[in-house]
């Protein structure tokens, strides 16, 4: 045996593998939540931009182009462009936001392609939904037009909303790889 107090060699042979199995898997968890990390800044910088580049469809095609609405409608036309001009601040804002952590995931290495595909779609798709459902018809703050039939509207721009985010959630499942050489190519593309 050995001395009193100090652990059999073997035991410690035992112990330091043990503990070399943890610092590994303490060491593969902190690389994955690196990566998990990097995951979720794509993702949120496809959201930011999905948000924005929905605002700003919105904006030009219906506020400016077609003059069918205002963001807010239930005051003068000075209010309504005021209201515009603060809506399109907000949408250049979020599109800013997602293109600087686009560029950080870039930069870090970390960038996976089909989850920030996914999440602009789901981005684009849930403010359109929440524009159709909370502001046109909880809030009232405007309609998409006026003096029209208004269900087809509504029905139209919901229903692109839906594809929209089924076509966000159909790509957010599945297998992603992190990008290559190229920005808007993934490893898992180049596999097949």
């Amino acid at each position: 045996m050995g001395r009193p107090g100090l652990a059999h060699p073997a035991a410690c042979g035992a112990g330091v593998a043990v503990a070399a199995e943890m610092t590994t898997s303490r060491l593969a968890r902190a690389a994955g939540d690196g990566a998990g990390k990097q995951t979720r800044r794509t993702i949120w910088s496809g959201v930011l931009a999905g948000l924005g580049l929905a605002a700003f469809a919105d904006e030009t095609v219906f506020h400016q182009l077609l003059h069918w609405h205002h963001f807010y409608d239930k005051s003068t036309l000075a209010v309504g462009l005021v209201s515009d001009g603060l809506f399109h601040a907000g949408g250049f804002i979020a599109m800013v936001a997602g293109l600087f952590l686009l560029a950080d995931t870039l930069r870090r290495g970390g960038f996976v392609p089909k989850r920030w595909w996914a999440a602009l779609l789901l981005g684009a798709g849930g403010f359109q939904l929440y524009d159709g459902i909370v502001q046109h018809k909880l809030l009232g703050l405007h309609q998409i037009r006026y003096h029209v039939t208004l269900w087809p509207y509504d029905l139209t721009w919901n229903l692109i909303a839906v594809v929209l985010i089924a076509a966000g959630a159909a790509l957010m499942t599945g297998r992603a790889g992190i990008a290559g050489s190229a920005m808007f190519r993934s490893d898992a593309d180049t596999a097949a």
